[in-house]
């Protein structure tokens, strides 16, 4: 049961992770000293809910015309991470990405790292 959630779990702490590059462009660190990098990370979400709750708020603050797509230009300002694999996303070649397509490619993704990691099990 337990093995059974790791690949969920994995793919929300990745996908956690994405988005966070692009929210924390977007909030400046007032309590940093001058030239001072900060070593904090922030806490991870502890349910699966709370992971994909925190994912669709960074891609509804991505999508700036809030019309459920991502375009290279919305990625590239506002999730860095996803405009870095903007290509191998959008596998219909349309020119956007949506909340989907982004899963379902970290899923692939994490599925493939697992197997690299421990081919026996997975």
């Amino acid at each position: 049961m337990i093995v059974r959630k790791l690949p969920a779990v994995g793919l929300t702490v990745m996908m956690a992770l994405a988005f966070t590059g692009a929210s924390a462009q977007q909030k400046p660190e007032s309590t940093a000293q001058p030239g001072a990098e900060s070593t904090q990370i922030p806490p991870a979400p502890s349910t699966t809910a709370e992971v994909k709750a925190k994912i669709a708020e960074r891609f509804k603050t991505a999508d700036a015309n809030s019309d459920g797509k991502l375009s290279r230009e919305e990625a590239q300002a506002g999730a860095p991470v996803v405009y870095k694999h903007f290509d191998k996303i959008d596998v219909k070649k349309s020119g956007y990405v949506t909340e989907r397509q982004i899963g379902a490619y970290w899923t692939s993704k994490s599925k493939a790292q697992q197997q690299k990691e421990d081919p026996i099990w997975n």
